[in-house]
């Protein structure tokens, strides 16, 4: 007898263990995926603000400017945008309190600009967590299922007096199927994640050394103009 031994046809024979880790592992592939692809635009979306927003700062613009700038566009502003704002609200409010000493003024520059720079890490390696947890789960959910599926086909096969191939063949497919679906749901994931957190470490470079040339550019106004508020770079 022809048995059918298309994929539906083994997910649908399967016994209810192995088709709930199918099901558990087809949901985590599509928020995998869902997930990839968020952070493929928001990655693409940083990277280009960061990149105009450098091209405003070394056009020859003031930092007043470009902090007035910021304020007004905080919601829709770049990483290294926001740093900068950050930066630049701490050192006013510092010198509005009339604190005259470079080191004090840029040490509390630098400690603000730190903290922003965490946050926007912390923002930019958001579902990363989540990628390397169903890169490295998935296959041995998948290999679950296919011990419990193969476990299930010998019990059956354990009441015949002839096994043949024909009749291990189909249980031990279906059990098949459950490492198939989890290396499907893993792959994905962990290219995404290899891919992303390479990217987001050329961002973490590319904010960091902004940062100390934005200090640099301070501490060269501060030796130049102790008194005066820094206005242009």
């Amino acid at each position: 007898m022809n048995q059918d031994m298309s994929i539906v046809s083994l997910i649908l024979q399967a016994s209810i263990v192995v088709q709930f880790v199918m099901a558990l592992l087809a949901c985590v592939s599509v928020a995998s995926w869902a997930a990839i692809i968020r952070k493929f635009f928001a990655l693409r979306r940083m990277r280009a603000l960061n990149d105009e927003f450098e091209r405003e700062f070394w056009s020859g613009s003031s930092l007043n400017e470009l902090y007035a700038a910021a304020a007004q566009n905080a919601k829709l502003a770049g990483p290294m945008e926001r740093i900068f704002a950050s930066g630049m609200r701490e050192y006013q409010k510092l010198r509005e309190r009339r604190i005259g000493d470079a080191s004090t003024l840029l040490d509390g520059t630098r400690r603000a600009m730190r903290a922003s720079f965490q946050r926007e890490m912390d923002a930019a390696e958001s579902n990363l967590s989540f990628l390397a947890t169903v890169g490295s789960v998935s296959p041995y959910v998948g290999l679950f299922g296919t011990v419990w599926g193969i476990m299930h086909a010998f019990t059956g096969l354990s009441t015949m007096t002839q096994v043949t191939l024909s009749t291990v063949a189909p249980g031990i497919a279906e059990a098949l199927v459950a490492t198939a679906i989890g290396l499907f749901a893993a792959i994905p994931a962990v290219v995404g994640y290899n891919r992303f957190a390479r990217d987001i470490d050329k961002v973490a470079i590319a904010l960091e050394t902004f940062t100390e040339e934005f200090s640099n550019i301070l501490q060269r106004n501060l030796s130049t103009a102790p008194t005066a508020t820094a206005a242009g770079h």
